[in-house]
């Protein structure tokens, strides 16, 4: 029996404060159903007070003053305390959201420390004055943080997605209000328990979990000067209308449907060793997941039965058991939703060819078994809509440039690979796909290279010197003719 969780306060400008407003969210187990914890629900009121509160420490605090060394050592100890709490919050977030615990101890936990990590060399190496040569005379380019920071993330992988916007925002001087997803705020709270211990200065951090409308009441204030959003592609559309009226600079991330191509001439057994994890991750739940698998006709039969018996293996059961694989969805709308998409793709004329349906012996918590489709065809919903559940289409193709058509022909582009007995080719194909993170024979996010999405996968880049200028203003100041720096 897990044991209940409940707060009482919200974390506002790194303090622990009574809240405004007297609604709960409360945290439902996937795996059992029942609650497993309770928190506030922040309300407009506790909004205006942590905008508040963020906007006098910016304006007039020490944080966006010191240096940068400063600000490093304090992200260096709030990835140190990650380090040492990384199996309670893996524990934390798979009870809230169903992700496998092995799963969570290297995506929920782990992964937020290489972020960090990351993010902490980039921004040493980053240059954030430079002196030009203009054409009417010597100018000085600098990059100053961009203020009052409103970061709105997921329930998938919470930590993770906090990191990639705590992390270059806090590092360029900015201040933060993080908005968790009322599915999954139970690991902000060890986040703030770090953070306050880490030594972030008064009014640098604020932690509001909320649901929609007070998240939509967050993204539209006017003392906000960036929205940093991950989520659904109907949510960031509408994200990016509210924070319009305000001209308030946004990023986001949102979904995919990616295509693994696998060429004729890959290895099979390392291929579709490299695919699984890539498709069925945190149970289907992931953006970048390798949802639409192409395979070529001239090997289809064989993909579909190693791909099938690969799915069919796969060990589905209570997601805090080191041994399970594939762990229930978050709520039962989302299970309820990968049923009825198992339901649109047989009458669309698709095959099942693993799974199809709730697991045998797994009555109670909302799981779906993985689930492969074949005869596929690309027009078909179930390749076209992003499902976010433990569902995967394979789709055949005849040749190259099929390939490429079809991996292409998606309103989404975030993710993608191609699996090949040749590299130098699979570069080459990867050149041709339309996405913004692209793999070779393997599945992978490097933090020190810039991630995002074409098309409606989103807007701005996250990691690497490119995600950290996300989170600067540019100055151009105009210097006398004849200065010279330094001179």
């Amino acid at each position: 029996m897990t044991e209940l969780v409940e707060h009482g306060h919200l974390f506002i400008g790194g303090e622990w404060t009574d809240p405004l407003g007297t609604d709960t969210i409360e945290i439902v187990s996937p795996h059992t159903e029942q609650v497993i914890g309770s928190v506030p629900h922040a309300s407009r009121a506790d909004v205006d007070r942590a905008v508040a509160v963020a906007r006098r420490a910016f304006d007039e605090g020490p944080w966006p003053r010191m240096s940068l060394d400063e600000r490093i050592a304090v992200v260096s100890r709030i990835k140190d305390a990650i380090a040492v709490r990384h199996e309670e919050i893996a524990r934390s977030i798979s009870s809230q959201n169903g992700s496998p615990y092995s799963w969570s101890v290297l995506a929920q936990a782990l992964g937020p420390m290489m972020v960090y990590d990351a993010a902490i060399q980039v921004a040493r190496a980053y240059p954030y004055e430079e002196h030009r040569q203009g054409v009417l005379g010597p100018i000085l380019v600098r990059r100053e943080p961009v203020g009052v920071v409103a970061a709105v993330i997921p329930w998938n992988v919470p930590q993770f997605v906090a990191a990639a916007k705590l992390a270059p925002a806090l590092l360029t001087g900015s201040t933060v209000i993080l908005k968790p997803s009322p599915e999954s705020p139970l690991d902000s709270y060890i986040l703030a328990d770090i953070a306050r211990e880490a030594g972030l200065p008064e009014g640098v951090l604020s932690i509001l979990p909320a649901d929609r409308e007070v998240s939509e009441y967050l993204v539209g204030h006017p003392g906000v000067d960036k929205v940093a959003f991950t989520g659904s592609v109907a949510a960031g559309r509408r994200v990016m209308e509210v924070a319009a009226r305000n001209l308030t600079r946004v990023t986001l991330e949102l979904g995919g449907k990616s295509a693994a191509v696998i060429l004729p001439d890959a290895d099979l057994e390392s291929t579709i060793a490299g695919i699984v994890p890539a498709a069925w991750m945190n149970n289907g739940q992931a953006c970048v997941a390798q949802t639409r698998v192409l395979a070529p006709r001239s090997r289809y039969e064989e993909v579909a039965e190693a791909l099938a018996a690969a799915a069919g293996a796969l060990v589905v059961g209570d997601p805090l058991d080191p041994a399970t694989q594939l762990g229930p969805l978050v709520a039962r709308r989302q299970q309820q939703r990968s049923l009825d998409y198992i339901r649109i793709g047989q009458e669309e004329g698709a095959k099942v060819l693993a799974g199809g349906g709730r697991p045998a012996g797994l009555e109670r918590g909302w799981y779906v078994e993985p689930t492969l489709f074949g005869d596929v065809d690309n027009s078909m919903r179930i390749a076209r809509e992003e499902i976010f559940g433990p569902v995967v289409c394979l789709i055949p193709y005849g040749d190259e440039a099929e390939a490429v058509r079809v991996a292409n022909d998606s309103e989404f582009g975030l993710s993608g690979s191609v699996w090949t007995g040749d590299v130098e080719h699979g570069i080459d194909f990867a050149r041709q796909v339309r996405t913004g993170t692209f793999n070779v024979n393997t599945f992978s996010l490097d933090m020190l290279g810039p991630f995002g999405g074409y098309k409606n996968s989103g807007v701005g880049r996250e990691f690497g010197p490119e995600g950290l200028s996300e989170y600067l203003e540019h100055k151009m100041i105009h210097l006398p003719a004849g200065y010279a720096a330094g001179a």
